[in-house]
């Protein structure tokens, strides 16, 4: 230790142990005294710090001191695209629509919220329950405008 650290050192010292007494500024009583062993410890060597191959056994071919390999490859590594993808990457099915059910029930009108915010007013006798803020992705198809679902572009139900 140089001087220059020698003193920072000192005072951390100082005020860690009198840290320890100034709880509420009485003495500890004896009963709440930590116990000091009356003799040091027989081994001054550390003891070494626990990994997770450690405790495997010797069967497993990597030595006592070392961590088990967790695979015998390397990864590959990635290149950088060389420019956006020609196809989208998120294909879905013609006429699918993914969103939240903001209208629900046993039907058949439900009401759609797309993930463009687009509103949608769909009817589907034969879709069952859809319960309010469930996430779905239906199947849509354009259909006149004979049933009122309420508002929101009209659309049939063709398929989940």
């Amino acid at each position: 230790m140089t001087p220059r650290t020698a003193l920072p050192a000192a005072l951390a010292v100082a005020l860690l142990t009198t840290a320890g007494c100034a709880g509420n500024g009485g003495p500890v009583p004896d009963d709440r005294r930590p116990s000091v062993p009356a003799t040091p410890p027989t081994s001054a060597a550390p003891a070494a710090p626990s990994t997770p191959g450690a405790d495997a056994p010797a069967a497993s071919g990597a030595p006592a001191d070392r961590p088990t390999p967790l695979s015998a490859t390397e990864l590959p590594t990635l290149r950088r695209p060389a420019g956006p993808p020609k196809k989208p990457t998120d294909n879905r099915p013609t006429g699918a629509v993914a969103g939240w059910i903001t209208r629900g029930g046993p039907g058949p009108c439900y009401g759609l919220v797309d993930e463009n915010g687009r509103e949608y007013a769909v009817h589907g006798p034969d879709a069952g329950e859809l319960r309010e803020g469930d996430f779905v992705t239906l199947r849509l198809a354009s259909r006149d405008r004979s049933v009122d679902c309420g508002p929101g572009v009209p659309m049939r139900i063709v398929g989940p």
